[in-house]
């Protein structure tokens, strides 16, 4: 519509002024705003229905007053360009798409879907990478299942870029296996070392790893036959929040040195795993840096903790998982103006209850 309203708006101006100013020349614009917004065919029509309006336009003009054969050689040459320039355009948003494609199969790959209720938990997840085109980044997040129970990851690897998703990749790798065979969340952890050297010296062999790889990990495990029980062990982040009815507080972890860091410490021994109750409608909240260093306009960073007890305690059934990284993820953007300068990664986890049982606090308070 707009390139044909602009063609019959250059018609009815020139004809209502007067022949001190003619603009019927300006019908070489029409293609041109097709070529922008139209597909070729759609291009190439206006690409010739533009000089054939010209030569009719101006035939209806008494003779002295007709612009003549430059100008209609002119529209003609400037509908030739524009469907070119179109062709230019669509082929490079369909690479683009591909583009975008395949960005989104890598994330699939990484990210691996969840199906509802996988391991016995109820979770949810909100990934947001600091390139919002490439779609991916540093962040990772798995919920493994095994013979000794259900085990969750989240992590962060240090840098951004393809080399950080490669990285991902590989301790995705290591964990799936990991945490389907292993019995202890410290083996896991040492199975994640050995996986991260593997990785880079590879890519050091290959000439493509510049700088040094690490990555901060979460290990949560909920072993079978303790229902109200959950192990933690952390490698360099922040430890997780548990948000319930009755509030929030933090599941303190010593930690550890990140994954990818032991020769800073040869002498260090095993891991600590924190053993800690987790009762039914608590649930288990990992984040990222991304969340915990946005900034607003001061340079605040934002108060999770604070942030969530408040709103729990406004509304006890913000602890079910979905809601939880739902309203997390649009405070984190509200508090940062939408601006996020770092891979982004909210992860909510929470035992399924046994059949027949109400998880507690999922009823909203009265309003």
């Amino acid at each position: 519509m707009p390139p044909l309203l602009l063609l019959a708006g250059i018609v009815v101006v020139d004809f209502w002024t007067s022949r001190d100013f003619r603009i019927l020349s300006w019908i070489v614009l029409v293609p041109g705003i097709a070529a922008a917004i139209c597909g070729v065919w759609g291009t190439a029509v206006f690409a010739v229905l533009a000089p054939l309006t010209y030569i009719a336009a101006d035939a209806l003009l008494p003779h002295q007053f007709q612009a003549g054969l430059p100008d209609l050689v002119l529209a003609a040459m400037g509908g030739v360009l524009a469907t070119l320039a179109c062709v230019v355009r669509v082929r490079g948003e369909e690479r683009m798409l591909h583009i975008e494609d395949v960005a989104a199969t890598i994330r699939r790959t990484v990210l691996r879907p969840l199906p509802p209720g996988w391991g016995g938990l109820e979770h949810a997840a909100v990934y947001l990478a600091s390139d919002s085109e490439a779609r991916v980044g540093g962040d990772f997040y798995d919920i493994q299942t095994g013979p000794y129970g259900t085990r969750v990851i989240l992590g962060d690897v240090q840098g951004k870029g393809l080399g950080a998703v490669e990285v991902a990749a590989a301790l995705l790798s290591t964990f799936r296996e990991a945490g389907y065979h292993e019995p202890d969340l410290r083996t896991i952890a040492a199975r994640l070392e050995v996986g991260l050297e593997r990785h880079v010296r590879m890519r050091a062999a290959l000439g493509r790893e510049d700088d040094d790889r690490f990555a901060t990990v979460v290990l949560v495990g909920f072993p079978d036959g303790e229902p109200e029980t959950v192990e933690a062990l952390v490698l360099g982040h922040h430890s997780p929040l548990v948000i319930g009815p009755d509030g929030v507080r933090e599941m303190w972890c010593r930690a550890h040195l990140p994954v990818g860091m032991r020769e800073l410490d040869p002498s260090a021994g095993p891991p600590p795993v924190l053993r800690a109750p987790l009762r039914y409608g608590e649930t288990l909240l990992m984040t990222t840096d991304g969340v915990t260093e946005a900034r607003d306009g001061r340079g605040v960073f934002f108060p999770l903790a604070g942030t969530v007890a408040d709103a729990v305690a406004a509304d006890p059934g913000l602890a079910q998982p979905g809601r939880l990284v739902d309203f997390v993820r649009e405070s984190t953007l509200r508090h940062s103006g939408g601006h996020l300068s770092d891979d982004t990664t909210v992860f909510a986890v929470r035992r399924i209850p046994p059949a027949g049982e109400e998880q507690p606090g999922d009823r909203r308070s009265p309003s």
